[in-house]
């Protein structure tokens, strides 16, 4: 850490002080624990998030602590809301002033742990730098003389007159998406197509002459108007296609089952057979002439043979 000191004079109109004189003092722990890729974001002027990983060689249980300062505060203070995610720390405090105020305090942070071994960081930022706007919210979105007339919301804590907006819209392909700037919170779009569908998405910047960051807003949620020439075809598609699909499952089946007969066709029973050619009938009593059958079956052919067996008749002596 460095320190520079000077001296002037309090009582007096002169302007003349000393020249600075500085000293540095080591931070004590061991190289490589301390927290890196320290970075901080004002929120809408409403709290500050300052997020940052551990050091390479800090230990699985360090337990770092978030100090901030700023010209105003009697003493510094202790972020008390931290997080960790996939080895990422965060901490969020609230840090605001009035909305008069044209000038805001450099502020201070100091990362360390309560173990010696754990070296500190100390970062101090302008927190114009810092500042991210709130998502804007579409609030209306209709029709005007054959435009487009849409409004958002504003911010709450940031004056309306530091705020300027990008409009990103598009009628249906998202590769032909156009991006207007605009300066207040509404905007209109002449001459559009009644046919198509529009779908709108706002974000928000800080202006150059209020702050110095260089963040937007994060997009706000789509909002639409207008119906998609396609929508109807779709819906048709959407119930003839398993229609078409369940009409022809069932002609399938029913074409196999047939299809199935002709080339396995049931093999018959020769005694079914005999029956209906000759009757319940096939014996003469007198005579005792017997009927034989056979069936013979093969590569799906059957072949049937019939033949006549008569007994020897004696003749009386």
């Amino acid at each position: 850490m460095r320190f520079k000191v000077r001296s002037e004079c309090k009582n007096s109109n002169a302007t003349d002080h000393s020249q600075w004189v500085e000293a540095s003092v080591p931070p004590k722990g061991v190289p490589g624990t301390a927290a890196v890729g320290l970075s901080c974001v004002w929120h809408n002027l409403e709290y500050m998030l300052c997020m940052w990983h551990p050091g390479e060689n800090a230990s699985s249980d360090t337990n770092y602590s978030l100090f901030y300062w700023f010209d105003g505060l009697e003493r510094h203070k202790e972020c008390k809301n931290y997080s960790v995610s996939q080895g990422s720390f965060e901490c969020a405090f609230n840090f605001t002033f009035p909305q008069a105020a044209n000038r805001y305090p450099l502020i201070s942070i100091l990362i360390r742990d309560d173990s010696e071994n754990v070296m500190p960081v100390c970062k101090t930022e302008n927190p114009t730098t810092l500042v991210k706007p709130a998502t804007p919210t579409i609030a209306k979105l209709s029709y005007v003389n054959n435009g487009i007339h849409l409004q958002w919301s504003e911010s709450g804590f940031i004056p309306a007159n530091c705020l300027s907006y990008e409009v990103r819209y598009h009628n249906g392909d998202l590769t032909t998406a156009q991006t207007i700037q605009v300066k207040f919170n509404s905007t209109s779009i002449p001459s559009v197509d009644p046919n198509s569908k529009y779908t709108f998405q706002v974000r928000a910047q800080p202006k150059v002459e209020c702050y110095s960051s260089k963040f937007y807003s994060e997009w706000s949620e789509e909002r639409s108007i207008g119906e998609n020439p396609n929508s109807a075809f779709n819906f048709i598609l959407i119930i003839t296609i398993p229609l078409i699909v369940t009409v022809s499952t069932i002609i399938l089946l029913v074409y196999l089952k047939r299809l199935k007969i002709l080339i396995l066709p049931p093999i018959p029973d020769p005694r079914e057979i005999l029956k209906r050619m000759f009757g319940e009938q096939n014996e003469d009593p007198q005579v005792g002439t017997k009927l034989i059958g056979e069936l013979i079956c093969g590569a799906g052919i059957c072949k049937l043979s019939l033949f006549f067996l008569i007994p020897s008749i004696s003749k009386p002596t």
